[in-house]
């Protein structure tokens, strides 16, 4: 394909929330990149925060970080581990930056004394943002998912400039719509009103669905789809069904089976050509079901209790699993409230802990006694950011004797501040957009653990911080046997401690998780894995 020839495709939700557009979204980048397409997805998010940076994940869930220093949507996760490409700010936008942008157009006088409206200037905006990836890389398709529900009312302009691009680039545009089809266990029957009337409110909007994916729990029979078809004005094989699937990794194979890949490119006036490839995805998922003998992780964190709060911590402990052929346990551990008593009934049968990232004293002294046991029973832990932090802290106050160690976000005026703010930091005031963000290049020493997992000795990961560990007390901490493996070669940062004569205790500063994919998963999510089942073997458990 040309330049002027990118195609836009727009995944939009219907009747409740949460159905998955983001893992329809990149299943159909999947299937379109393993055609040969150059893919690209981004997030349209109809909140007023410029990004979910300041957002509690209660309330949003992980905030993803891209290597360019953007905090995101999760969703950008689930692009990047599909596509195994990396995202940038560009893929996620939010209200937020629509109108702060428009606005300080108008400040600046860009609009020569107009009136400044929803129409037609949030849509512009709305619209260049849309078709930026595709103009400045080259992309043959861009897909667009738009957050929330058609109807509701921050959702409005986004769906506006979806009509309109559709108007503007008539094939070259398409609108894929995911609803939902609820089986009524009273009645035993699969119910088609909440589609027809979420498919109608679209209609009311302008837009007519090219596309229709009906999230179900089970196989739909054929005339309850034609059904579906007749009354929502869609061809009879442009109605898809994602079934319930055990994992997220099914859903390319489910679409590929019903051809959404072909409908779509026929749509969008291109010849389909023979079924893509998909054998090194197809081989991931195969493995991930002959797996059969366990390995046993604990996540200790103080969000367990909404599952996408360590989103990218859990696709990163299950594709290392899998690709170690084993099948994970993953048991999540509440860190607020969790005491010594509590260790060895939720501890004791792990392979494997690994202590959450986060911010704020909250379920900080559960973690450090997490950690303790971990540390004194040999057992393989990983600990990333704060979970580092942590560890330093633990360390500092148990085997170096320092009991009020802390760090400075907690305790600002301990003695021994082994974690203290960032020189950088200092001077910050705004809480959003401003912490350490992006991927930064860290050294690693020859001989560590570290450096064996990776495979080499410069890496880059990715980083979300404003506290660092405070190198006053690298000395002492060397002398006792936790050495520093990583640094920033840059500015000699502290970017990993690791614990010698333990079989596998090391702390990362950096989120590792950010970078693992199904088609490439994190070398030191490997190698603690590995860690862990030579752990669970030298237990003499299967």
């Amino acid at each position: 394909m040309k330049q002027d020839e990118t195609k836009y495709i727009f995944v939009t939700g219907g009747v409740v929330s949460s159905l998955g557009k983001g893992i329809i979204a990149a299943s159909v980048g999947k299937l379109l990149q393993a055609r040969g397409y150059k893919v690209t997805i981004q997030k349209f998010d109809p909140y007023i925060n410029i990004d979910p940076g300041t957002l509690n994940p209660y309330e949003h869930g992980e905030c993803y970080v891209t290597d360019d220093g953007c905090e995101t949507d999760l969703d950008l996760g689930h692009y990047e581990r599909f596509l195994n490409v990396q995202t940038s700010r560009s893929n996620n936008v939010t209200t937020g930056r629509i109108y702060q942008t428009v606005i300080r157009k108008e400040r600046r006088g860009d609009y020569l004394g107009k009136t400044v409206q929803v129409i037609p200037h949030i849509t512009d905006e709305i619209k260049r943002c849309v078709k930026l990836l595709g103009e400045k890389d080259r992309y043959d398709y861009v897909i667009t998912e738009i957050g929330g529900v058609v109807g509701d009312i921050e959702a409005l302009p986004f769906i506006e400039a979806v009509r309109q691009l559709k108007w503007e680039m008539g094939n070259r545009c398409i609108v894929i719509h995911l609803t939902y089809v609820p089986f009524i266990r009273a009645a035993k029957e699969y119910k088609t009103k909440p589609t027809q009337h979420s498919v109608k409110q679209l209609q009311e909007s302008g837009i007519q669905p090219d596309i229709l994916v009906l999230r179900t729990e089970h196989r739909l029979e054929k005339d309850l789809l034609e059904k579906v078809a007749l009354f929502c004005n869609v061809a009879p094989d442009a109605v898809i069904q994602s079934i319930d699937m055990p994992t997220i990794y099914e859903i390319p194979p489910l679409l590929l089976s019903q051809h959404m890949d072909s409908t779509l490119l026929k749509k969008t006036g291109v010849e389909p050509g023979p079924d893509p490839d998909l054998k090194p995805w197809r081989t991931f998922v195969e493995r991930m079901k002959k797996a059969s003998e366990e390995v046993h992780i604990a996540l200790v964190g103080k969000y367990v209790s909404l599952q996408d709060a360590y989103k990218s911590i859990d696709e990163a402990l299950l594709q290392s699993s899998i690709y170690n052929d084993r099948k994970l346990k993953l048991t999540l551990v509440q860190s607020e409230g969790f005491e010594a008593k509590d260790a060895d009934s939720v501890l004791g049968q792990c392979d494997g802990i690994v202590v959450a990232p986060g911010f704020g004293s909250r379920g900080v002294e559960g973690k450090l006694t997490a950690l303790r046991y971990a540390r004194e029973k040999g057992i393989p832990t990983l600990g990333i950011c704060l979970g580092m932090q942590c560890m330093a802290i633990e360390f500092a106050r148990n085997v170096l004797g320092y009991k009020d160690a802390n760090t400075a976000e907690i305790d600002s005026q301990t003695e021994h501040k082994v974690i203290d703010l960032m020189d950088a930091q200092k001077s910050v005031t705004d809480l959003g957009g401003s912490m350490r963000l992006g991927g930064y290049p860290c050294q690693l020493k020859k001989e560590s653990k570290l450096a064996e997992a990776y495979g080499k000795q410069l890496i880059r990961e990715r980083h979300r911080h404003r506290y660092e560990f405070n190198s006053a007390f690298l000395d002492e901490f060397e002398q006792h046997g936790f050495n520093a493996v990583g640094v920033n070669p840059d500015n000699g940062l502290i970017e990993a401690l690791e614990l010698q004569g333990h079989p596998w205790y090391i702390g990362v500063q950096y989120h590792p998780e950010y970078k693992s994919t199904v088609l490439n998963p994190s070398p030191l999510f490997m190698s603690f894995v590995r860690a862990a089942i030579a752990y669970r073997q030298a237990k003499g458990k299967k």
